[in-house]
């Protein structure tokens, strides 16, 4: 297994995967940059931090995993690899499993660069006008935990793009699912089954009420893993179409 995912480590190394991951938090981190320069007053620090997190839970995040999950999948189904990989002498599971593995190292570690580079995007904006530099405490633990929590949150709509992606050769029923997924993620923020809805899952995250966190939480992260255990198993047992 360890040979396998260090094959597919050095393919994204080779792929535009590491740039999306520095993308994606570094549009998060420019929007914050030039909102702060647009004040008038200091904020304080988890006004800039809780709402990165906000953007990238309900916007970025699922658009991430969309084109994320696209392109790992696409560097097998473009140059029509899948035959040769899947006669070799190993377990197809491996093939599927470090790939997934893959997904959600990537995930996490643009996780952790959206409070860095929002950190940083304040530190600069207030290097230009220091009259706003935020107030409060910086609370490291707490916005990485809330990251934290997106990303476990965020596992049950991370197996079903993977999923797709990696069963039909052709991207579009996996770009269709994330684009449809985020539009009525966003559309619908505020209604109570949103809670039920993967894509809306890790905003939930950030809800007041106990019961949509939990119940989030729950549903993403536990029957998240279980799709995703599932969905290796399905994959390795299919042919692609």
């Amino acid at each position: 297994m360890l040979s396998v995912l260090s094959v597919e480590v050095r393919k994204l190394n080779r792929s535009l995967a590491l740039l999306l991951a520095l993308a994606a938090p570094g549009l998060i981190a420019l929007f914050v940059f030039f909102n702060l320069l647009r004040q008038n007053a200091p904020q304080p620090w988890d006004m800039w931090m809780v709402n990165a997190n906000a953007m990238w839970a309900i916007f970025m995040l699922p658009m991430t995993v969309t084109a994320l999950t696209a392109l790992v999948a696409h560097m097998e189904h473009g140059p029509r690899a899948w035959d040769q990989l899947r006669a070799l002498p190993r377990a197809r599971w491996r093939l599927y499993g470090a790939k997934s593995l893959c997904v959600l190292g990537l995930v996490g570690f643009m996780s952790l660069l959206v409070m860095g580079m929002t950190w940083g995007a304040v530190t600069a904006g207030v290097q230009i006008k220091p009259e706003l530099a935020p107030t409060g405490v910086f609370a490291a633990g707490k916005y990485a935990g809330q990251l934290a929590t997106m990303f476990a949150a965020g596992l049950l709509m991370i197996a079903i793009q993977f999923w797709t992606a990696m069963r039909f050769a052709s991207f579009v029923p996996a770009l269709a699912l994330g684009i449809g997924g985020t539009f009525f993620a966003v559309v619908a923020a505020s209604a109570k089954q949103g809670v039920f809805m993967p894509w809306q899952m890790p905003v939930n995250m950030l809800a007041t009420e106990a019961w949509r966190v939990q119940t989030a939480l729950g549903l993403g992260g536990g029957l998240g893993l279980i799709v995703l255990i599932l969905a290796v198993a399905h994959l390795a047992r299919r042919e692609v179409l």
